[in-house]
């Protein structure tokens, strides 16, 4: 019992260093974003809410949010638009073209950020395709196309696929079977498959850089481009927005799904 009680004690003494230890950034960049004076100082001298003001009110900051969130959602959309069909494909008819396809657009996400970046600067290059903001949206959607691939096939495979049988039995067509049986059960790994890309593309700095360079500042070039001139609690505003839309988007995918079960997990924790 005591050997158990020392496991237990040292499992929770780990686990909180290990937590306090990833808590410790966020909590220096939520404090000095709350800092009176310009200093990236901590813990804050006086409490303000300046550079809340200062961010929200900035037009240049206004404009990175903007297409930010523009960028994300449309790459998270044309991700998860192009990985259905061929996520299905590979589940319903096991064909090698689709499972070839899949396979193309995981492949992106595997390799280093730098090679995918110079590729996808010298493809709009060649084309003359130049500093647009859709040139970026079709980037991070190519590049996060892995996400909504392998969440979408973990989702088929917990399909039953008797009970499209039983549909087609009673006369329903392909279309009617997918519309009752797959469409309903896909919908949690649709949303989580969405959620996912857009979070990754909100935070990617280097593709989006190479491919629209300054033309198109997302808040990560925005953030980088105001270091290069010195640091001010703006840019700690900017990564609190990252935080909070993180921790939103994923604590209401918790909250209203079985997170674990989403990402693959197919038994319960205690088994």
């Amino acid at each position: 019992m005591s050997r158990n009680l020392i496991s237990t004690g040292a499992q929770r003494l780990f686990m909180g260093l290990v937590a306090a230890f990833i808590a410790t950034p966020l909590v220096v960049v939520a404090g000095v974003s709350f800092n009176a004076t310009r200093r990236m100082s901590f813990p804050p001298r006086a409490f303000s809410l300046t550079w809340y003001r200062e961010f929200f009110t900035d037009a240049d900051w206004m404009a990175s949010l903007r297409a930010t969130l523009t960028i994300s959602a449309c790459a998270a959309l044309l991700a998860v638009i192009v990985a259905l069909p061929i996520a299905y494909a590979v589940w319903r008819y096991r064909s090698k073209v689709s499972q070839a396809m899949a396979g193309v657009g995981a492949s992106l996400f595997l390799l280093p950020g730098v090679v995918v970046a110079v590729m996808f600067s010298a493809l709009w290059g060649v084309t003359g395709h130049i500093g647009r903001i859709e040139n970026v949206i079709v980037s991070h959607a190519a590049v996060f196309l892995g996400i909504p691939l392998s969440l979408l096939a973990v989702g088929f495979e917990s399909i039953d696929r008797g009970l499209l049988e039983a549909a087609r039995t009673m006369g329903a067509g392909e279309t009617d079977a997918f519309r009752m049986v797959v469409r309903p059960a896909m919908t949690p790994y649709i949303v989580c498959a969405l959620a996912y890309v857009f979070v990754l593309s909100m935070n990617e700095y280097l593709i989006a850089y190479m491919v629209a360079g300054f033309t198109i500042q997302t808040l990560p070039i925005r953030i980088f481009t105001n270091m290069r001139a010195g640091y001010e609690p703006t840019m700690c505003v900017a990564a609190v927005l990252f935080m909070v839309v993180g921790f939103c988007v994923f604590g209401a995918l918790a909250a209203i799904g079985d997170l674990p079960r989403l990402m693959g997990r197919q038994r319960p924790l205690h088994d």
